[in-house]
């Protein structure tokens, strides 16, 4: 479920407790809409987390190149092989 799945859970629940007066026989509508709106809540955090975590930069292990043991050749371009 991704963000907007808890986000209509979430909406979905706020308006069985709160915009609705309607009765059923063996469910409490108010209780339905408080565990719809904890589920999204959960959700919510859940995927933030995940999300968090996939954005953390790791730097990379590529190897470094040191200044000093790089080979010097000539640079008229035409020593690299290219534009012979």
């Amino acid at each position: 479920m991704g963000l907007g799945g808890c986000i209509i859970l979430i909406a979905a629940g706020a308006i069985l407790t709160f915009a609705t007066d309607w009765e059923m026989k063996g469910v409490n509508l108010d209780l339905v809409g408080v565990i719809l709106m904890i589920v999204g809540l959960i959700g919510v955090t859940t995927f933030s987390s995940i999300a968090r975590r996939r954005r953390l930069v790791v730097p990379s292990a590529a190897p470094t190149v040191i200044e000093g043991e790089r080979q010097h050749g000539r640079r008229d371009g035409y020593s690299d092989g290219y534009g012979v």
